[in-house]
């Protein structure tokens, strides 16, 4: 359920933001427009808003500012060390994941950024359809992650990491569970939900799931 990645956030936690603020060059070109995709997930939510994997809480910063009623859910002791003083008490951030989480005051909208990669297919599969019975009809589900549009594609976008010495990149493509759109469309389509998928960067999409 990704919390076989934990150990990682605990030790990325007081260095994250430096990182998608584009500082470290093998992920620059994965965080890039990083400010602009959080814009856009915000945007295209409404309703009470629940976020998985808050983080820092980047994304639940600008949900809040839009006037949103956001219930974060994070497994990470220490990111949520880091959001919950950066919101200063805005709002509740309660331990959970993707699968795993309390029962909460019924969303219209799920949200999440740079995190689904987490869960394996099976896994993603499981919580859309969770989330199918979750959510109202007309409700969303609004992540933005890296993924890419073939096996080609994805198959690709490892070779040239390792071929620009990107090694720390190249086994992040290979160690964590990143998947393809199409995979994406079939998973949202038998959950009852109708996809749109948009291009961030040269690794990341927005995909929206709206419940049908």
């Amino acid at each position: 359920m990704g919390r076989e990645f934990l150990d990682l956030f605990e030790v990325w936690a007081d260095s994250y933001d430096e990182s998608v603020e584009g500082h470290d060059k093998e992920y620059e070109e994965v965080f890039r427009h990083y400010s602009r995709i959080l814009d856009e997930v915000a945007e295209r939510s409404t309703g009470h808003v629940i976020e998985f994997g808050v983080g820092t809480g980047n994304l639940t910063g600008r949900l809040l500012d839009k006037g949103l009623k956001v219930t974060g859910i994070e497994p990470s002791p220490a990111m949520r060390k880091i959001a919950e003083a950066k919101l200063d008490g805005k709002t509740l951030i309660l331990d959970g994941d993707f699968l795993a989480f309390p029962e909460v005051e019924k969303p219209f909208t799920l949200v999440s950024t740079y995190a689904f990669h987490h869960l394996t297919d099976e896994e993603k599969r499981q919580a859309v359809a969770l989330y199918g019975k979750l959510l109202p009809n007309g409700g969303k589900i609004v992540f933005a992650d890296t993924m890419y549009e073939s096996a080609e594609a994805f198959k690709n976008a490892i070779d040239q990491a390792k071929e620009k010495g990107f090694h720390n990149l190249a086994a992040d493509l290979q160690r964590e569970y990143y998947t393809t759109i199409p995979v994406l469309r079939s998973i949202l389509e038998e959950s009852g939900f109708r996809a749109s998928f948009s291009r961030c960067n040269d690794f990341v999409w927005v995909m929206e799931g709206e419940k049908i």
